[in-house]
């Protein structure tokens, strides 16, 4: 076609597109660099094998324990070292079923093996903690867990009718938080529910414990199962008195075994109420700050759970299948068995500020 044109004429033509060619020749450049880019990318995606999410216990999904190669982390463990207690809770989903205790040193190298595989909080429960040995058993574990393991915090849960003041005198330095199980500011629903011992009046006792908490330095902390008994009550006013650091309210929850079936120590039904029930509780005392809701969905497998024998209980199927101890095959052997799920444990706020030196409270 050039050879058809004057010279002069191909010369302008020629300068004319010049400029948007160039132009649309460096678009498709780079366009073919990007799309060469993004199948490469694919296909090495496609070749790559799936990557666990962190934390996903092996076993825990129903397979038979055969999972991931990612080990679980066992930041906070629940150690309930005794099943005996001197209450007779009718929903209790730990019942005295035997009147085990580990040797005090076996316990200790237990704990070890715990804190080496990652544990930074440990709570002790029961049964109540403080009926084996007048809680000196649990006093030496509290030391031991705070001056030769340097955990960030160490807890306990009790029902608080067997804590003396000589027990925090010794002891009280060692402990993060003390927890007390308080479901009803109503004495006769307490007597109700099984908490009451003869003259002694639980939530008498629930303000003495205060008290020593604040002249001891330890936080303290309320705990309350919502059940058929106490659904209905306001407490607003005695929490806000007390001031706990936390008051964890729990749905009433049925474990296979222990509260309800045909080998269970106690019988819950008649104590369980409804989502809806538990959450027009929550409801009503939505103003008070210090609240952590835990419905049976929440609580079920967001817990590590060591029994007397130290073996990680599995709640996945309604009932507490025991792993291995840890003392036989180790943590990272026994833990794939736990069940654990660590989105619900962090969805669930179980990861908190939880050191008594953290809290930076006004004692």
């Amino acid at each position: 076609m050039w050879m058809l044109l004057p010279e002069a004429v191909a010369a302008k033509l020629l300068r004319a597109f010049r400029k948007p060619l160039s132009s649309l020749w460096s678009s498709l450049v780079l366009w073919f660099f990007w799309l060469r880019a993004a199948v490469w990318l694919a296909g090495s995606d496609s070749r790559r094998p799936p990557r666990p999410a962190r934390g996903t216990p092996q076993g825990s999904a129903g397979d038979d324990g055969e999972g991931s190669d990612q080990p679980t982390t066992p930041s906070s463990v629940n150690y309930h070292f005794t099943r005996q207690c001197n209450y007779k809770c009718g929903f209790c989903f730990h019942t005295a079923k035997t009147s085990f205790v580990l040797p005090l040193d076996e316990a200790k190298r237990g704990l070890r093996l715990l804190q080496e595989a990652g544990m930074e909080k440990i709570n002790f429960s029961g049964g109540e903690p403080f009926i084996h040995d007048r809680g000196e058993y649990l006093g030496q574990l509290v030391r031991f867990c705070k001056e030769e393991l340097h955990l960030s915090s160490v807890s306990i849960v009790s029902n608080g009718s067997l804590i003396r003041e000589r027990w925090f005198k010794t002891y009280g330095e060692y402990l993060d938080i003390l927890a007390i199980s308080c479901d009803s500011f109503d004495e006769q629903i307490n007597v109700l529910i099984g908490r009451g011992q003869g003259k002694k009046n639980h939530v008498e006792n629930l303000q003495k414990l205060r008290a020593w908490c604040r002249d001891y330095r330890v936080a303290f902390k309320i705990n309350s199962v919502i059940n058929r008994f106490n659904v209905d009550e306001d407490m607003r006013e005695q929490i806000k008195a007390l001031n706990p650091v936390r008051w964890k309210v729990f749905q009433c929850l049925l474990i296979e075994g222990e509260n309800s079936g045909p080998d269970a120590l106690r019988e819950a039904e008649r104590f369980v109420i409804s989502e809806e029930e538990f959450e027009e509780f929550l409801d009503r005392h939505k103003e008070v700050s210090c609240l952590v809701p835990e419905s049976n969905q929440k609580m079920k497998d967001s817990y590590l759970i060591l029994d007397e024998y130290m073996r990680f209980l599995n709640c996945r199927n309604g009932r507490k299948d025991p792993s291995k101890s840890i003392l036989d095959v180790g943590v990272e052997e026994a833990i794939k068995f736990s069940g654990f799920d660590e989105k619900m444990f962090l969805k669930r706020g179980g990861k908190y500020v939880w050191s008594k030196a953290d809290l930076k409270l006004d004692w």
